[in-house]
């Protein structure tokens, strides 16, 4: 198996791009050469990026704290039509899900630590004869994904805004327009972030984290303090069934939306894993220590959530189109208040857009760097001085901008449009995991890696299959029935449409161009 696998990557390498490319060892080389030697990490960072064959063109600021702040900053208020027990049980069950995806995510990481993330281990880990496809169609599953999350948080800043408007002034007539624009400007805030103040933003992660937490204590405390309480009987146990559906077990299912909602997108840190220090160990560590944080925090936010809702009618006739300022606004009965633990909100979510811009250029810097998209000899470029993907950052601004001007037309095809990230990514989650175990199974041994699974990484690997499976299944349902246009979720079919376009550049263009990393990778000593 070890002999069909080097000679996989031998023919793969037949069609690397040539020395003209952008993508070349020479032009790797001199960019490296920009890299000032304090920003190439150590030595352990060296031997990595050896052995995947690239080149090191991106300054490693980041460190574990900052990582961990980085991706702390995924943290949501949920409120399901499911029902507060489904908010309570489900949260539950996705949290101790997810941990086994992101336990396996980490193993990968710490085993090939580069920006590519999913589509890089599906190429490494896929059979031979489908390593090429398999990992082209990831790269675009997640190039997906995280272009949509990013213009989706943007938008969700620029409308909590515009909610905390239609709460203050009560004769505010709500225009989708207004909240377009807003969410524009976040986007081109967060821009900023990532090229004039990019060497400033470890220094913004690190400050989030401390402010992910102090600020998670001055939400709840007023709200638990001042908040009517909620009988537990009825909270955690009384499942509703508001959509429509035949039964309360399908409602609940289709409604895990919710609680799956705060729990996707901790890979964001993988596809920084080229400006991380000492990447092999301090990105899985990152990653599990977030999902740790994260998970714990958004629990006792749901917690808090379920037993201080008081009036459900007002929640969800709020004016603001979020319930859960209505809920703050319940319960402190003060504009000022309310205004002030809605900012600390909008801060975090703007520090998350931030890192979503940045996660979500380096992901489709990496991808082109590789000629898996059009354009990729302009998007694999490289600042020099800066040392950041500018044309990949940009990129990520238009889109962002494009798809918030959706909202003015609709803002139900704008939220199929942001499910559709959620759906992509966790396809991208399913079919790296499905190559690992094939890997654990038909061999060569996988890669030595300094965060390891050990004996139980097949069972874990496993296990994370079984809980995504109805997860993507249900993800695509639409919320309610009877099922209509405008209630009709077409992420599925608007991510079967992005992935028909990907397979005929694939087709025309990418065969000819795209090579799959593996083909790089240095590992004849270690299979």
């Amino acid at each position: 198996m070890a002999t069909i696998y080097k000679e996989t990557a031998a023919v793969e390498l037949t069609e690397a791009p040539g020395a003209s490319s952008p993508t070349s060892a020479k032009a790797y080389e001199n960019s490296a050469s920009n890299v000032p030697e304090r920003y190439r990490g150590t030595s352990a960072d060296k031997h990595d990026m050896d052995v995947l064959g690239k080149k090191q063109v991106l300054r490693r600021n980041f460190s574990f704290v900052t990582m961990l702040g980085f991706a702390s900053t995924y943290l949501g208020f949920v409120l399901t039509n499911g029902g507060t027990a489904l908010l309570f049980w489900g949260f539950i069950a996705c949290a101790l899900g997810q941990a086994l995806v992101y336990a396996s995510i980490a193993e990968m990481a710490s085993m090939s630590p580069t920006a590519g993330g999913q589509y890089h281990w599906v190429s490494e880990f896929a059979p031979p004869r489908m390593q090429k496809l398999l990992s082209y169609l990831s790269g675009w599953l997640t190039a997906i994904g995280w272009q949509v999350y990013c213009a989706s948080v943007c938008f969700l800043v620029g409308t909590i805004v515009q909610g905390l408007i239609a709460l203050n002034t009560p004769d505010y007539v709500w225009q989708n327009w207004h909240g377009t624009l807003l969410s524009i400007a976040v986007v081109v805030f967060s821009i900023f972030f990532n090229t004039v103040l990019a060497s400033r933003l470890p220094l913004l992660e690190g400050t989030v984290l401390i402010l992910h937490v102090l600020g998670f204590f001055a939400i709840i405390i007023p709200l638990w303090v001042m908040a009517p309480r909620a009988k537990a009987d009825v909270v955690l146990l009384e499942f509703t069934n508001n959509g429509g559906w035949p039964t309360v077990g399908l409602s609940s299912m289709v409604g895990l939306l919710a609680p799956m909602a705060v729990l996707v997108g901790y890979d964001c840190s993988v596809h920084m894993s080229e400006e991380i220090k000492d990447a092999s160990i301090t990105l899985p560590r990152a990653i599990m220590g977030s999902v740790v944080i994260n998970a714990t925090l958004a629990f006792l936010m749901s917690v808090t959530l379920i037993f201080t809702l008081g009036d459900l009618d007002s929640v969800l006739a709020t004016v603001t189109g979020y319930p859960f300022i209505q809920v703050i606004y319940n319960a402190t009965q003060s504009y000022a208040g309310t205004n002030v633990m809605v900012a600390i909100v909008i801060v975090m979510l703007t520090a998350c857009a931030i890192s979503e811009v940045a996660a979500a250029s380096r992901q489709i810097w990496s991808f082109a760097r590789d000629r898996g998209l059009p354009f990729s000899s302009w998007l694999s470029e490289v600042t020099p001085g800066w040392n950041i993907p500018l044309p990949a950052v940009c990129v990520s601004l238009t889109i962002s901008a494009l798809l918030s001007l959706i909202n003015i037309g609709s803002s139900v095809a704008l939220n199929a449009i942001t499910s559709l990230g959620a759906i992509a990514v966790l396809i991208s989650y399913f079919l790296t995991i499905s190559c690992v175990v094939y890997r654990r199974i038909q061999g060569p041994a996988l890669p030595p890696r300094r965060w390891s699974l050990g004996k139980f990484g097949l069972y874990i690997n496993v296990a994370a299959l079984l809980f995504l499976t109805p997860l993507i299944f249900f993800l695509t349902w639409p919320l309610v029935t009877p099922v209509t246009a405008s209630t009709m979720n077409w992420s599925s079919v608007m991510l079967v449409g992005t992935l028909i376009i990907a397979m005929v550049y694939y087709v025309v263009k990418g065969r000819h161009e795209y090579v799959g990393p593996v083909a790089y990778v240095k590992r004849d000593h270690e299979l």
